[in-house]
Formats: C-alpha cells, structure tokens, sequence
C-alpha cells in the first residue's frame, strides 16, 4: 500500500503536529512503505517534502527540496505538484493519508472535509466526528445526555451574570485541541475579563469548577479491526508550581507525548479502572470514534468524571498500547487499513432525479 503523512496547520499545535507526523513518516519508511510527507504551512499552503526531513529543518519555514502542492476537489482530485517549466503537472498518487493535524482546521472537521470533497482516503476521525471532539460544549452536551458523569459546563461571554457553579473557575477555548489557552480564575469578574485578553477564547469559551483535588487520568481507544482500548495513564507534571497539566507538561521533552512523564499503567483504587473502560467504549459508539482517540477523564479515590477526547492525539497515542504491546509500525498500518476499506464519507446523489427540475417552470417568473 502507498501512503502519505499529512502534518503541520494553521494551528496552535502546529509544531507538535510536525513531530506526529516525522514519527509516523520515519517509522512507515523503515517499515518499507511507500510513503510520502505532506507539510501543511502556518498558512495554509501544502508542500510535499523530502523523505529524511528532520524537525529544525523547519524552524526557518520550509525544508530544501519542497515542492508545492495544490489541493483539488472533484472526481479526479487529489494533491497535485507543478511540472518543471512548461510541463504538466502530476497528481501525488498513494491509496491513503495518515493524518497527524493536531487542533484547528486540522482537527476540527475542516481538513477531513476537504478531504473527502477529493476522494482522498484518511485515518482518524470523519469530519462530524472531528467537529464534535473539537467542540467542548457540544461534546459535553452528548455526554451528559448519555447520562456518563462530567462536571457542570456553561458557555461564558462577557453577558454572563451567573453560574450555577461557584469558583474558582478554568477557562478553555471552546474550540481548543490543548492546554493552550486554559486560564483559572477565582470568580466571574476575573472570567468575563480574561475573555478580551486570552486571543484563544475569541472563537467560544467554556467555564467549569476548577477541581485541585480532582487528577487528569487517559485512556486511548482505537477502531481497526475492532475496537480496542489501551492502557489507562495518569500523566504527571514536570513542575509542581502548575494548578493544570498544562502544555509545557504533555510536549516540551524532544518526542512530543513520548517523552512526557507519566504512570502508565496508572494506579487506580477501587472499580475506577472498570468505570473508564466501560466509559470509554460508551464513548466511542456516540462521539463516532475513527481511527485512535484518547479520551481524558478528572479522578480522585471517590470520583470520575469525563473531561474531553482528542480525535487525533500527540503522537497517536502509541506509547499507551502497553498491554498487549503495540507496535508503532502496526498502529499506522492498521490506520492506512482503516482509511481504505472503511472510508470516512460517501457522497451520494440520491433522489436529485430531476423531477423538481422538470416542474419548476420559468426562473423569470418566479421573481416577479
């Protein structure tokens, strides 16, 4: 099977996405597959880049040897790169994309849309899937009506008078991938005011009960052949001054997600690890879960409750697939295998038999 890795975006997450998608680049060519690399600039632009690329190549744009891409819709879509001089172009072929896009366009829906406009096939989530996990009012909203525990959520503008929870507070972009953009505060004033300063909440925010006693614990789940759960792990904080596992925490180590500091499999008391599991499989059934997925719950001894899913998580989550062992290169196999015999989307023109068409009479004289 030929393939491709899509990584990068117009997206806060835009050098994790670098590091995803070089992991899953480099571990697909000492594999022996076919394999091309597709960067996605801070802009927007697509560039196909060369097979040994390494991450500082891109500290200064783009790496030497990039070719732009065009992406184009319709039947015969696909990435296209320009010939040499007066030559014709040449569509980029390969059977699927593995896409390591963590957060924004990437992320939310917008990617996997254009994506399936081009008929090309992808790994992870479909685009009303990706739209969802991306939205946390509305993935809250389904799963409080799945009746599974989550802390109380409002949606917080610069009207709000009240809540019907008290402070402190944690703020989170609405449509934010990360720990980019989180802010605790101690009361509503404080809120409403930080809704001017933090430019990651000008799209939405979302306002809970900030919980110090309540730990960040994850587990991943993934679809191909079947569904499957990983190991369950609590992720530990480089730096005790923090009041959240924040960015710094979950990335700044040299391999993403890999490196960051963790207990896995975590140490959980009582029926905790059946609840997340059960949880977890729940979750995957409403959220329409495509490819790997973590989801993140808040626990303490006593208490559990559903924070959030990553849809396309740092790294894929491949350092969680312990027991039974997973290997990376198996992991993106059965993705690609995903991609192509399961396809996220099918556009059918059924119905539009031109009967509406046939009776519709004169243009002209319906705007008179």
């Amino acid at each position: 099977m030929t393939s491709a890795v899509l990584f990068g975006g117009p997206s806060p997450e835009h050098d994790i996405s670098i590091l995803t998608g070089l992991q899953a680049l480099r571990e697909l060519q000492n594999a022996g597959h076919d394999v091309t690399g597709i960067y996605w600039t801070k802009t927007g632009s697509f560039f196909q880049v060369p097979p040994n690329v390494e991450a500082d190549s891109f500290l200064d744009g783009l790496p030497k040897g990039s070719s732009e891409l065009t992406l184009r819709a319709g039947e015969r879509g696909g990435f296209f790169v320009a010939g040499a001089k007066l030559g014709r172009e040449k569509r980029v072929e390969f059977d699927a994309a593995v896409l390591c896009t963590h957060g924004g366009p990437g992320e939310d829906g917008s990617l996997q849309g254009a994506l399936d406009l081009a008929g090309i096939a992808y790994s992870g989530p479909t685009a009303q899937g990706a739209a969802l996990g991306m939205d946390k009012w509305a993935f809250a909203s389904v799963v409080t009506l799945a009746q599974l525990p989550t802390l109380p959520r409002a949606l917080l503008t610069d009207q709000t008078e009240g809540l019907s929870f008290d402070g402190p507070y944690i703020l989170k972009p609405r449509f934010g991938g990360s720990s980019i953009g989180i802010d605790v505060v101690d009361d509503l004033t404080t809120a409403r005011a930080r809704l001017a300063t933090n430019p990651h909440l000008a799209l939405g925010c979302v306002v809970e009960p900030y919980r110090a006693d309540l730990t960040d614990v994850q587990i991943a789940v993934r679809t191909f052949p079947e569904v499957r759960l990983s190991a369950i792990e609590k992720p530990l904080r480089r730096s005790t001054t923090s009041e959240i596992l924040d960015y710094r925490d979950k990335y700044v180590g040299g391999d993403g997600m890999v490196s960051a500091p963790r207990e896995l499999p975590a140490l959980l008391g009582g029926d905790q690890e059946t609840l997340i599991r059960h949880y977890a499989m729940v979750i995957s059934s409403i959220a329409s879960v495509r490819g790997v997925a973590r989801i993140d719950f808040l626990w303490n001894e006593n208490e559990l409750y559903v924070n959030e899913i990553n849809t396309i998580p740092g790294s894929l989550s491949k350092y969680l697939f312990v027991d039974p062992p997973l290997s990376f290169s198996q992991l993106l196999t059965d993705l690609l295998r995903e991609a192509v015999e399961r396809p996220s989307h099918r556009y059918s023109a059924a119905g539009a038999d031109g009967l509406v068409l046939r009776s519709a009479g004169s243009i002209a004289a319906k705007l008179a």
